[in-house]
């Protein structure tokens, strides 16, 4: 079974960037879409960004297009995630996630039923 181990999170002021790593166990990372997904108090987990299995294709929400940029480095079993300008509104626990299909991406890879493993998460919190 994978395991994924986020960073990289912490405390900072809006306009900050901050850069999240997750990095995967196994020996098959590279064959999967990997997505983030965030949840807020008293809020249900949300779609960030998710990339293909080669890195070409990316989705992401609305919210954070032009300010939030995923990657992929399969050599080193790990994702990333550059998050730029940030926003009190972006504060959250930030989740690292395997999709449960090999080469798939879809309209259907924002949804978070369609990722079978996750990481603990890392507290992203962006004061005002």
């Amino acid at each position: 079974q994978v395991q994924l181990v986020e960073s990289g999170g912490g405390l900072v002021q809006t306009g900050d960037s901050l850069r999240l790593s997750c990095a995967a166990s196994g020996r098959t990372f590279s064959s999967y879409t990997m997505g983030w997904f965030r949840q807020a108090p008293g809020k249900e987990r949300q779609f960030v960004a998710c990339i293909s299995s080669g890195g070409v294709t990316t989705y992401y929400a609305d919210s954070v297009k032009g300010r939030f940029t995923i990657s992929r480095d399969n050599a080193k079993n790990t994702v990333y995630l550059q998050m730029n300008r940030l926003k009190p509104e972006d504060t959250a626990v930030y989740y690292c996630a395997q999709h449960t299909r090999v080469y798939s991406m879809a309209p259907s890879s924002k949804d978070p039923k369609n990722f079978g493993s996750w990481g603990q998460g890392t507290q992203v919190t962006v004061s005002s």
